[in-house]
């Protein structure tokens, strides 16, 4: 384990070593505008439940984190490509074993297709222990003529429309780092047991290609995937003799919107000296959070850990540029993810400018597509939704900027579930609007269903195949 907790005699040499600047305090956010951050009503008892939270161990380790970004150096240079997905917020009430389980194995699923595909590594991160937190368009809402404080997350308000429900409760956070710890152990678990083994991962792909209502369309991948995997046992690369057909990384990251928890959970790693935010391996910074002079990059500046932040359609092409340089000054490989989510309707036309100005200034990033945010649409039942087909528009659209840009398109980012809930709207199973009231459990917004997400990874392996094979026969005849 490399990171220690609390402070100690290392604490001035991580200031010194800060990726930013020697100015740089896991506190000195506090002294910037805060956008999307609660106010508790009662300062002691956050104070106690903050200091609690820094007395506790870290949920990651600092040798982890850097892991995570040395593989996304590596998406970066086109020789990976990176799979995030999971929750939308997690839940206090949906919280089990099952749930865990079944996210983190479609997403093993989706991995394994998109690696034959893209015939490179996937690098598999999660939406996972510790995305609670939730940015809101209002902060209040009003039902029936009560207006209460918005839904910001379990960990720290309920849902449950309330005045007492809707409170701040600082608690919540000492909740929500339990339920990450314990996450996180059976993560370890499923990614290390065997659970993972590639096998076992393939023959789920082939029970959902025989009952997928677009069987015939995934059928000559997964065949294909199948031969391989064979010949490999053929070959003695078998899950006895080779441990990495039987284990994964696997790698956690979350919104880092509540500053307080993650000030608390910020540790300096032992062997380097330098600041971890050690509540995810990467964190990432939202659409509404972005200010280059607001909290949330003032304290993300400081951290080693591999980082994020949203790219939607206001982001200039001066403030991406600006927030390049205070995240990431030495110019790291892997350490910047940058997060696109402009809408079906608009990336074709805003995207282009971005991935030339980014391309010139030499700054190295992971292009990741969000294709869900930026299509949320209400149905007429008034359910928030998203469409299917809109969703895999953004990505085509998102591989034809890159493709046209001679970048590379590094990465999706998906939120869905392991469950077959009704919350988006098509794909192969046909989820129409009078469909969606049937299993919407989301407590924000609306997931792909494990079909859904699994049915978009094989249409993305088709993409990355073609294109690949493009590349392949370009080179050849050059």
């Amino acid at each position: 384990m490399t990171a220690i907790q609390g402070p100690s005699p290392m604490a001035a040499k991580a200031q010194s070593r800060s990726s930013s600047a020697a100015d740089w305090t896991p506190t000195s956010w506090r002294s910037r505008p805060a956008l999307q951050m609660p106010v508790y009503p009662d300062a002691l008892t956050l104070a106690s439940a903050e200091a609690r939270l820094r007395r506790y161990p870290p949920l990651v380790f600092a040798g982890e984190a850097r892991k995570l970004k040395a593989a996304l150096a590596k998406v970066a240079a086109g020789e990976a490509f990176l799979l995030q997905g999971g929750d939308c917020a997690e839940s206090f009430l949906d919280f089990s074993a099952n749930n865990i389980r079944d996210t983190f194995r479609v997403l093993l699923q989706m991995a394994v297709v998109l690696t034959y595909g893209a015939g490179v590594p996937v690098v598999k991160l999660g939406r996972m222990a510790g995305q609670f937190a939730k940015p809101r368009s209002s902060p209040t809402e009003t039902v029936n003529g009560v207006e209460l404080p918005s839904y910001r997350g379990d960990n720290v308000n309920g849902f449950e429309f309330t005045a007492e429900a809707r409170r701040p409760d600082p608690e919540r956070m000492v909740q929500a780092y339990n339920q990450s710890a314990a996450t996180l152990n059976l993560l370890r678990a499923f990614a290390q047991g065997g659970y993972a083994d590639l096998h076992e991962v393939h023959r789920w792909n082939l029970d959902f290609v025989r009952s997928s209502p677009a069987s015939a369309r995934y059928q000559d991948l997964a065949a294909r995937l199948d031969e391989t995997l064979n010949f490999m046992a053929a070959c003695g690369l078998n899950s006895a003799t080779t441990p990495q057909i039987a284990e994964t990384d696997f790698f956690t990251s979350h919104e880092a919107l509540l500053l307080q928890y993650e000030e608390a959970l910020t540790r300096v790693d032992s062997t380097s000296g330098d600041w971890y935010d050690c509540s995810a391996h990467m964190l990432w910074i939202g659409d509404r959070t972005r200010q280059p002079d607001g909290a949330h990059v003032e304290f993300l500046r400081g951290v080693r850990n591999p980082l994020g932040f949203k790219a939607g359609p206001s982001l200039s092409i001066d403030d991406t540029l600006h927030l390049l340089e205070i995240l990431n000054p030495a110019n790291e490989p892997g350490r910047i993810v940058m997060i696109v989510r402009m809408g079906a309707e608009k990336v074709a036309d805003k995207l282009p400018a971005l991935v030339r100005a980014v391309k010139r200034s030499g700054h190295s990033v992971v292009w990741s597509c969000d294709p869900m945010h930026g299509n949320t649409i209400t149905a007429t039942n008034g359910k928030k939704t998203r469409r299917f087909d809109a969703i895999l528009s953004e990505v085509k659209d998102f591989f034809a900027v890159h493709r046209a840009e001679g970048t590379h398109p590094g990465g999706v980012h998906f939120e869905m579930t392991g469950q077959e809930v009704t919350e988006c709207i098509g794909g192969a199973v046909d989820i129409t609007v009078e469909n969606l009231t049937e299993r919407y459990e989301t407590q924000c917004d609306p997931r792909l269903n494990a079909s859904q997400a699994l049915e978009l990874a094989f249409l993305l392996a088709e993409q990355l195949k073609a294109e690949r094979l493009q590349i392949q026969r370009a080179r050849a005849a050059s």
